[in-house]
This record gives C-alpha cells, structure tokens and sequence, in this order.
C-alpha cells in the first residue's frame, strides 16, 4: 500500500481519536438532550406549569420551592417508555455502501422516584433519583453512517437532596444538590481501505458532576402562583483508552508503533437553564398554565478533548450549538372528584442549525402535543396516566469528513416520539390538580 494511503490512514484513525468524542446521542427534548418525559412524570402536559404547579413530590426537581406548597409526607414514583420513529434516508449523495440503519432508538424505558418530608410548618426537606439528561441509539446492519456513528450512549442519573422555606404566605424558597452520574460509551467504524471487513473503535466511562438547583415560588392568591428556577451547570470530565478491533494491515502497524494507544480525554458541560412559570385556577374545576425557558446549549457545545501522548493534544471543539428557548401552555379540569384530565402543548427551538447537524445529534425542533388523566383511588393514593407526541420532522444531514469517512447525505424523515408515563403518589391528604396543592 502505498505511502500516501499510509498517511491518509494515520489521519483519519487520529482524527477517530479526537472527533470520537463529538459521538454522543440523539436529542428527545427541547432542542437539547434533557429529557423531562424520562426523568419526570411530566407527559400529561408537555411540561406546561413547570415550576409553578408545585401538585406533587416532583417539584423538588422542577421547582423546589414548590415543596413548601405540599400537605405531610408525599413519595411519587414514576414509570416512563419512549418509542422512537427515527430513520435515515440517504438522498444519492452518499459514498460509502450500506442502508439507512433501521431505528436507532426504538423502545427506551425510564424510571424515577421522588420523596417530600416536612419539617413543622414552614420547612420542608426532600430527595429525588431520577435521570432526565441523554439518551442512546444503535444503528442496525452496515448503515451508510457507519464511519460516523454505530451505537453512543449519554445519559446521566441525579441524586438529589432539596430543602425549602416556606417565608410567609406568599413567599417560598428551595434548593438542592444535583449530584450527577454520567456515563458514556461510543462505537465508531473504521474503514479498512478495500478490505470487505471494518474495523471498529469504542470508547466508555463514568464521571460524577455536581450542580446546584434553586427555585423561588410566588403565591400572590389562593391558587394563582409564579415560580422560577434555576439549574447550574455540570462539569462531566470523561476519559477513556480507545479500544480497537479488527484493524486492517495499516491499522495493525499503527497499533503495534503506540500511535493508538493513547488516552482520550473528553469534558463536556450539562448545560445552566432558567425556566419561568405560571399557574391559575380559574374556577375549582378548571386551571390552565404556561411557561417561558432558555437552556445554554452553545457551551454544551464546546467540548474540550486531549489526547495524552509524548506531545500531549489539546483542543476545544465547538460544534456550532446554539441556545434554545421553550414555550409550553397547558390545563387541567377536574371531571368530578375522583378524576382529572389534563392537556398541553410546548415547543422547543432547535439547539443545532441544518447546516451543522450531524448523524450522530440529529436535533431539531420540536411540537409536543400531551394527554392525561390524574384518579384519586383513595384519600392517600393518586394514580396517573398519561401520553405525550413529540414531532420533530424531517431533518436534513451532509457530512463529509474525508475519503476514508466518506460524505454521508440524506434526511432523517418525519422523526416522531411517543411517551407513556404510569405515576403512583402516595402521601397524607393526597389532591392534584385544580383545587389541590
């Protein structure tokens, strides 16, 4: 083989090294990777009310304030599942062989728990569990995107300890602690120049991040409430040897001179967001909602990667994100006293712009339509159940990373996800919705 193929494919397994850290999931949420129908059961109303409703133990996570608002003791635990329609269409365009991948998503299911404990009458203390950031894909079969992305996993799990402070009648304040658990693993092709077998190179680890989470809840009126909060960012400091298989002849060569034995280290930033929200009951039946947020996606963007070697490499690699903004509206109405459905619809702008969108974070934005319905089973036990669509639309990609990589371009088509959530409270004096809390 001849010395300048020998040079392409150094370049192209180092530029493996470095970019393999850009190989993260698909987005489910708001332009960005946070996933409230996972991590919250939260579908019902496409998240509208967010830090304003304050009805159950999960607002020690959206608004902690809000634990102020909640009568006794009260745990809500939370049973979540995801089905994706996500598939890639190659438009022609595309140089290496293969097929669209299948549904790199599928069926994803989520859980979390969450505890509200009072302290007298004005303090009240609480801890969640619960994982609303990342996701993961696995493309099927030799997919045309192969040299890009096989399969990536980003997910993080938060253990959270929250305290609020009921001031006066009008006025609550709370925080937390979001210890966060991070973990990551990518799987990328390499093309063996010619030969019909790919290699393969992955990368996994676990970090831990620690943020912050504050709220301050608003009550001007008997069931008429303004709350805001703010969640910090997370450093996630990953680090891993890249592990290679099936390398070709070069490849081989390459390995055996230390040029793949190196250490890649990857930081990335959960990003800061700030989320305002409203709250009203119009009558003892009905009550209806909104929100406003902004999420730091453009430092998420950034990602720092070294590569530990006799001459150590260190970049930022800024992959264009952009912030994004969020508007949800929502109401609920209670049938009678037993029952309460509610509905909502939010929307999320895109944290990527066409032009820059990759096989590997194929984002856009988003149109969430949701449905539920809350049964007071007892004086102490409430059950929910609810869905939610999520339309995110044709999304356009062309990437082109060199001859070895190839350009991969096409369409990810009418891209649709769907939530179904199961919620189970249970505490002293139990009552959601209007009327409730």
């Amino acid at each position: 083989m001849n010395e300048v193929v020998a040079v392409r494919a150094r370049l192209h397994i180092l530029g493996l090294l470095l970019m393999g850290a850009l190989i993260l999931p698909p987005s489910i949420q708001a332009g960005g990777l946070f996933l409230t129908e996972i991590g919250t059961p939260d579908v019902g109303l496409a998240g509208a009310g967010w830090a304003a409703r304050a009805q159950d133990a999960s607002t020690l996570f959206k608004n902690p304030a809000g634990m102020s608002l909640l009568e006794g003791a009260q745990f809500q635990g939370g049973a979540q599942l995801l089905y994706g329609d996500i598939g890639f269409t190659s438009n022609g365009k595309s140089t290496p062989s293969g097929g669209g991948g299948g549904n790199p998503i599928d069926v994803f299911p989520g859980a979390s728990g969450f505890y509200v404990h009072p302290l007298g009458d004005d303090w009240r203390v609480g801890f969640g569990i619960f994982s609303n950031f990342g996701l993961g894909l696995k493309y099927k079969g030799e997919w045309v995107g192969r040299y890009y992305v096989k399969d990536a996993l980003l997910a993080g799990v938060s253990f959270m300890p929250t305290a609020s402070y009921r001031v006066n009648e009008y006025l609550s304040v709370g925080g937390g602690v979001n210890v966060m658990l991070g973990a990551v693993k990518q799987t990328v092709g390499i093309n063996n120049l010619g030969s019909t077998n790919d290699g393969q190179m992955q990368i996994k680890d676990q970090a831990v991040g620690v943020g912050g989470n504050i709220g301050v809840l608003f009550t001007p009126t008997r069931g008429t409430r303004f709350g805001l909060t703010y969640q910090s960012p997370i450093d996630l400091n990953f680090s891993d040897k890249p592990k290679f298989s099936n390398l070709g002849p070069i490849g081989t060569a390459l390995q055996n001179n230390g040029l793949l034995n190196k250490k890649l280290d990857v930081g990335m930033t959960v990003p800061q967001s700030l989320m305002f929200s409203a709250y009203h009951d119009l009558t003892g039946a009905w009550a209806i909602m909104g929100d406003f947020g902004w999420q730091d996606w453009s430092e998420f963007g950034k990602v720092d990667i070294g590569v530990d070697t006799a001459n150590p490499t260190n970049l930022v690699a800024n992959l264009n994100y952009q912030d994004t903004w969020h508007v949800a509206f929502g109401t609920q109405y209670r049938v009678n006293p037993a029952w309460v459905v509610s509905t909502g619809f939010a929307y999320d702008s895109s944290m990527v712009k066409d032009k820059n969108r990759t096989l590997s974070i194929p984002v856009g934005e988003t149109y969430k339509f949701g449905f539920g319905a809350l049964w007071q089973a007892t004086r102490t036990l409430n059950l929910g159940f609810s869905y939610e669509l999520t339309w995110i639309g044709d999304m356009p990609v062309d990437q082109n990373r060199g001859p070895l990589s190839g350009r991969v371009s096409g369409d990810f088509k009418n891209t649709t996800l769907n939530f179904f959530a199961l919620t189970v409270t249970w505490g002293e004096g139990v009552k959601m919705g209007p009327g409730g809390a």
